[in-house]
């Protein structure tokens, strides 16, 4: 497994490094939560059902406690926390939040492990590895999925 990346070069025609080539990682499809429920299902002695009604219940219990102020801490995969995009006021006491705060985002922290050599690394990119993607039809081949739109390929029809 890979995840992959498409080199490109910067637009901007006035950027000092217009002429350099970076990387872009790119998605080969979309997994859903009904994916997800599958794979733990072989994975372990859940349902699928169970599995799914569990997955529900998180993101209605996560919600519940961010909008609480709260920051939620899911062990070995990272925190959320709500974020305010506000407009400065020059004097505090003209600070109106209606007027002021223009919008909220949900923030998330990924997990970090620090190697015996202090090294941290974001637990979900552990043992990650890099591959130039080929074009997502030839990808797909080989994962033997013939369409993105496959029941249970992972695929995003919408997307493609």
């Amino acid at each position: 497994m890979a995840v992959f990346y498409k080199k490109y070069k910067l637009k901007n025609k006035n950027a000092k490094t217009k002429d350099y080539t970076y990387a872009r990682a790119v998605s080969s499809g979309t997994v859903h939560t009904t994916d997800l429920a599958e794979v733990i299902q072989r994975n372990c002695t859940c349902k699928k059902s169970d599995v799914l009604a569990v997955l529900a219940e998180l993101v209605e219990v996560m919600q519940t406690e961010l909008q609480n102020s709260h920051r939620v801490h899911l062990d070995g995969f990272g925190a959320f926390k709500i974020g305010i995009k506000s407009k400065g006021e020059k004097e505090e006491k003209d600070f109106n939040p209606s007027k002021n705060i223009i919008g909220m985002k949900v923030l998330f922290q990924p997990e970090m492990r620090i190697s015996p050599n202090g090294v941290r690394t974001k637990a979900l990119l552990m043992g990650a590895k890099v591959k130039e993607a080929q074009s997502l039809v030839d990808v797909r081949e080989k994962k033997g999925k013939t369409t993105p739109s496959q029941p249970g390929s992972g695929g995003d029809p919408a997307h493609p």
